[in-house]
């Protein structure tokens, strides 16, 4: 079993989280329990998971398998656009608990605010209703905008601990991160290497790659991780899984991380998956 170390983060609500954890989206069935045990024996103790997925009794399932106690391991779900109302959300919780075979989550997000719903602080109060129980650990949100977050803490007075966002070198999101910055909410990273698209072909990542003789990947995730931001690589083949953690024996310089910041673009986004009018069901 691989030992790589993860180090880790203290979230706002005394949580440790690993800087770097491991996407499932996709690993479904007995293929996706042999990914996601491959990445737990790997080293990841991270695993991103959500009720979208479909994928919540294959985590349950690995976490069963991989040999590593469930106390190490930090798990992560979602609840879905359709299920924010304040009963709905408790149910989801619950019954992403059933599928998963687990006793608790650590961390449970809202996957998108689906604004025209105008629902998400109901969602926001079962999480908060959740932790009381012992259902979760942490709670947070994904693909919130300012706008969406400061309503939650201002109807609520909780801060979410964490948003995970779309967050690649094409779509840097310096605002946003600031953002949380200010309100000490973490900033985690979906789709961290842009889905190894074009991304991989700039000559400033290539030249980054070479000047510390890592990867394309390995540069990106390293990039991430010095803007502060926890990225969610996934990977089915168990060299690559070890090679995205193997990125923290090198630092990217100041003019690295600039020119690499440097490539994004307005348009970023790898989808029209704008939150401000985004729906997800």
């Amino acid at each position: 079993m691989q030992s790589t170390a993860v180090p880790s983060i203290t979230l706002n609500d005394q949580t440790l989280l690993p800087i770097l954890g491991f996407g499932t989206y996709k690993l479904n069935g007995v293929a996706g329990v042999a990914s996601i045990v491959s990445a737990i024996r790997s080293g990841y103790r991270l695993i991103d998971s959500a009720f979208k997925y479909e994928n919540e009794g294959a985590v349950g399932e690995a976490v069963r398998q991989c040999g590593v106690s469930r106390e190490q391991l930090f798990i992560t779900s979602k609840i879905p656009g359709l299920r924010h109302s304040y009963n709905e959300a408790l149910y989801s919780i619950e019954e992403s608990l059933y599928r998963a075979g687990l006793d608790y989550y650590d961390h449970y997000l809202i996957h998108w605010p689906n604004p025209s719903q105008d629902l998400y602080v109901e969602a926001w109060q079962a999480l908060i209703e959740a932790r009381k129980r012992g259902l979760v650990r942490s709670i947070g949100v994904c693909n919130f905008l300012p706008v969406h977050l400061q309503k939650l803490i201002d109807e609520t007075g909780v801060s979410p601990s964490l948003n995970q966002i779309e967050l690649h070198p094409y779509f840097p999101q310096q605002e946003q991160r600031e953002w949380h910055q200010r309100y000490g909410i973490v900033t985690q990273s979906w789709s961290p290497l842009g889905r190894a698209n074009e991304i991989f072909d700039e000559p400033a990542i290539k030249s980054a790659a070479q000047k510390h003789g890592k990867t394309i990947a390995q540069v990106i995730l390293r990039w991430h991780v010095q803007l502060g931001a926890v990225p969610l690589p996934k990977s089915t083949s168990a060299e690559r899984q070890i090679e995205n953690l193997s990125i923290f024996d090198f630092e990217l310089s100041v003019e690295d991380m600039d020119s690499i910041s440097a490539l994004g673009r307005p348009d970023g986004r790898r989808k029209d998956q704008n939150p401000a009018y985004y729906e997800e069901y």
